[in-house]
Order: structure tokens, then sequence, then C-alpha cells
């Protein structure tokens, strides 16, 4: 495993980096990870305050979203496909979320001033029925607890040329997406633009619901495992996502109705091209089918940030 260590966090997807890693194809190798403020927020008692953020918060673009990476996977190169087969993934004992001032879908409330008042959640985290947090509980107060949910909030391949933030970078291989389906179980595919891929991951939430409207969800250190495949000589539009039992095409674009419909653009090229459906019958059966889905995994209010959403069909419906 790769500890956390200061050398081995960026707040950018840097292809001039030194990989800390380097891995063959198929070989499983785990992460640590940091959560999203660094470490900075322990304890209830500990407030998003600007005095405190200041090490991290004076920087431009700031620095959240600490990244581990980059991991150089033998044998990958530009113009290939990066399959990345999500393993495990296990949260700290605890998370943070926060109410941080400026910031979340209801920043500046009227009706609720109480909403900007720096605030810290601390949840705790109890392992489930394999002994670890991977299928915990998150206990929230003496009365509300959930089955925990983690997934991989920041994750990504390298861009060509672009060095993109781990907090306000969105790009079709890398990014702030906030999505909960890049969990457990499923396989991300993400467009090489380098030697090696160079894949860099972080920002876990141990659970999340549609939207993260304050900004932060339960926010966590972890450990994550992972393996990946190279597919030779394919790009795609955009990353996707392949569960147990469905497909999923991410976009992030700004409006929202911009990223949904190409979403689903980009998902019926990819049911076209790799299931043979007739694109006339596909474009009614993703208005007739009653298990076709439209995922708002990310909508918070701040102009570098686009609304990130999947277009979700079953599988049964691609034999």
């Amino acid at each position: 495993m790769i500890n956390i260590d200061k050398k081995n966090l960026s707040y950018v997807f840097d292809y001039n980096k030194q990989p800390i890693i380097t891995v063959s194809e198929g070989e499983s190798f785990t992460l640590s990870t940091e959560d999203n403020l660094s470490g900075l927020v322990k304890t209830e008692k500990d407030l998003p305050l600007p005095e405190n953020l200041k090490p991290f918060s004076e920087a431009v673009p700031v620095k959240n979203n600490p990244l581990t990476g980059p991991v150089y996977i033998k044998g990958a190169q530009k113009g290939d496909l990066l399959e990345v087969d999500i393993k495990k993934i296990k949260p700290n004992d605890y998370g943070i979320s926060n109410i941080i001032p400026e910031s979340g879908l209801l920043q500046n409330s009227l009706k609720w001033p109480e909403l900007s008042v720096p605030y810290t959640k601390i949840i705790k985290h109890l392992p489930g029925a394999s002994g670890t947090t991977r299928d915990g509980i998150g206990v929230f107060n003496e009365k509300v607890s959930y089955k925990l949910a983690p997934f991989i909030g920041t994750i990504g391949t390298c861009p060509e040329f672009e060095i993109l933030s781990s907090m306000t970078g969105q790009f079709p291989c890398c990014g702030n997406w906030d999505c909960r389906d890049i969990k457990e179980g499923s396989k991300l595919f993400l467009n090489c633009y380098h030697d090696g891929a160079l894949l860099f991951l972080g920002d876990v939430h141990a659970s999340q619901g549609d939207t993260e409207l304050t900004w932060s969800a339960d926010e966590t250190k972890s450990e994550v495992t992972v393996c990946c495949k190279i597919i030779k000589n394919k790009t795609i539009p955009y990353a996707r996502i392949e569960k147990e039992d469905s497909i999923i095409q991410l976009f992030a674009d700004s409006p929202m109705e911009d990223a949904i419909q190409n979403s689903i653009v980009n998902l019926m090229d990819w049911i076209a091209e790799e299931y043979g459906i007739k694109l006339r019958d596909l474009y009614i059966m993703l208005s007739v089918l009653p298990d076709f889905r439209i995922n708002v995994y990310q909508m918070v209010r701040h102009p570098l940030f686009k609304s990130v959403v999947g277009a979700e069909l079953p599988k049964k419906y691609l034999l």
C-alpha cells in the first residue's frame, strides 16, 4: 500500500509529476487518500473558518481534494483506453461534513441565515459484515444512521497538455465528478494521453446524496484498491462506467440540460457501436423504458463548476 505522504499528494492532474508507483496491467495496488480538506478538520471544534483554511484557500485555484498519484501503468500509451476496476474502498473510522460560508446551494440564504455560519459535523463510521467500513454504518446522531456507500470523488488520467485543478477541473478523462457510481464493483473507462496513463485518485466520500448541496459529503480518508486493464487503440468522448447490471455514460456541462443531452447522445453512440442496437429503436427505447435513468451526481453553485450527470441503462436491454 502507498501511504499518505505530502510528496504523494497533488492538487492538480499534472503529467509532469514523477509517478509514485509503477504497476503492470492486471496488478492490484492500494493507495491511501486524504480527505477533501487535507486533514485540517478532525473534530467538531475545527471549524471551516477562513483563517483555518488559509494555507489552502489562498491558492489559486484553492487546494482542495488532494489526489494520490500519479500511478504509471506499464503498456498504456496515448490513444489507448484505461479500464479501472475498483476492487475495494475502505473509509476511515469517521468522516467530516461542513457548512462553509459562501459555499453550497443555499449560500447567503436570507430565509435561513444560520446556513451561512461555519459548522462541522463528524460522522462516525462503524464496521459492517465484512469487519471493515467498506460495508459499514454511518452514525449521524443518536437517531439517524445509514449504510455507507463509499466512492471515489475525484479521479482520472492526465490530459495531454492541460494541468487541471483537482477541485474545479472537469474533463473527459479526469475530474472532480463526485459520482457515487465510481464505487466497488464498478469499472471506470478513461482515455490515455500519456505513456503509463498517469492515474490520480482521491477525495473519497463514505456517502453522498444527490447533488452534494452543501459542497461537502461524508468526506473521509480511505484506502482504495484497484487494478487496470488497457484497451489498445480505442478512445471515447467522455468517461464511462460499467456496473454489474448497467452501463453509465458520464458528462459534465453547464447548464445541466446540456450535460443531460450530451450524456444521452454519447450513451447512444456507445450502445450502437458495441451492442448493435439500431439508433431509431434505441431512441424510442430510452423514451419508454421505465428504468432508464438520468443520475444527478453533482450540482453546485460555482462559476467554475459544471453539473455532473450520468445516463444509465440496465444491461438486460442490451442482449
